[in-house]
């Protein structure tokens, strides 16, 4: 017999993931911003734009899971749907073109 995972534990090492990965990516933005310059300024736009982009998105998929039946897959959803923010973010500031 298989063993059962546990979706609370589940949903809270994801999110301290995140917390881990937006930990480092606010570490490379601000690098960013301290050298200055027109990238500095290009990223800040960027973060706030992506921000809001990534709330609207999170509200969308909260109200498909709730009108779907499906309430109970909200919170993991929304993590990792930030994550995979995250993680773009990750990459594209570790490796600058």
């Amino acid at each position: 017999m298989k063993p059962r995972r546990n979706p609370w534990l589940d949903l809270s090492l994801d999110t301290v993931r995140l917390t881990c990965e937006s930990g480092h990516v606010i570490g490379l933005r601000l690098a960013l911003a301290a050298r200055g310059g027109p990238d500095a300024q290009a990223e800040l736009g960027r973060m706030i734009i992506e921000k809001a982009r990534a709330a609207v998105d999170a509200h969308f998929m909260i109200a498909s899971s709730l009108l779907s039946g499906e309430a109970h897959l909200a919170p993991a959803r929304a993590v990792a749907l930030y994550r995979d923010r995250v993680q773009a973010n990750q990459r594209r500031l570790a490796n600058p073109a």
